[in-house]
């Protein structure tokens, strides 16, 4: 018996898209018959994700968006929706970090996080939504973090807006359900990524140790989750915030 793929004919933008976990998140989807738009701010890296979605057979098309800048995710919805007619899942996956303390923190780091990691989910959120619940369905995946439940030390501004897009997550799961669209979160724990490469080894092993599975996660366990939410095997899934930390909340 031949298994159809899970994103068979949907067309999904993906926020941070050309490296780390929103890259294996493209490819990912591509893999399972999506049509992948790779939305981030470096044309080269794009452009390479963009090759690698399509050398998996996958339509896939890429744009520089900057998810704080509010005309230009209104044009890039625009170029997709003459480009392929409708939209079916946003990811919002772009994140960044600016570290500090709480009384060394500038008001310059915190802005910075809350502008991209927060505000930029709302501003593509609510450029894709009218689109969807005209059609009658879409998913919105929004990347929150462990951090976002449990807080973490130096990470006043990141916590904050990871804590926001758990509030974006029920509130959109509420109004948005009877219309057909799903909205859910994932909360990733440590995860191997370009984030974590100027971490020094010894903090790295002790990251390992405070997760019972004693090991990082990989972007392809957090881009399977994706799928998953993406996927009409959850179509009975909203609201939900899932972690995937390998146990380390426990």
């Amino acid at each position: 018996m031949t298994v159809s793929p899970r994103l068979q004919n949907k067309v999904c933008i993906i926020t941070g898209a050309a490296q780390g976990i929103g890259l294996a998140t493209a490819l990912k989807f591509a893999r399972e018959g999506a049509t992948v738009l790779i939305w981030d701010l470096n044309p080269s890296a794009i452009d390479k994700a963009v090759a690698q979605c399509r050398e998996s057979g996958a339509p896939a098309a890429g744009c520089v968006v900057d998810v704080t800048q509010r005309e230009m995710v209104d044009a890039a919805v625009r170029q997709a929706k003459e480009q392929f007619g409708r939209i079916d899942v946003l990811v919002n996956n772009a994140g960044i970090t600016k570290d500090a303390r709480l009384q060394k923190m500038t008001l310059q780091q915190f802005d910075q996080v809350i502008d991209v990691n927060l505000r930029g989910v709302f501003h593509c959120a609510q450029a894709v939504v009218d689109t969807m619940v005209a059609q009658g369905s879409g998913v919105i995946i929004n990347a929150s973090s462990v951090v976002g439940v449990y807080g973490n030390f130096g990470q006043t501004n990141y916590a904050a807006a990871k804590f926001g897009v758990i509030g974006f997550t029920k509130t959109w799961s509420r109004e948005l359900g009877p219309k057909g669209v799903r909205v859910n979160a994932v909360a990733p724990g440590f995860i191997m990524t370009h984030l974590l490469e100027t971490i020094p080894d010894k903090v790295l092993d002790d990251m390992k140790h405070r997760v019972p599975m004693h090991r990082l996660g990989t972007p392809e366990e957090v881009a399977n989750v994706y799928c998953f939410l993406a996927s009409d095997e959850a179509s009975y899934i909203n609201g939900a915030v899932i972690e995937v930390s390998g146990g380390m909340t426990v």
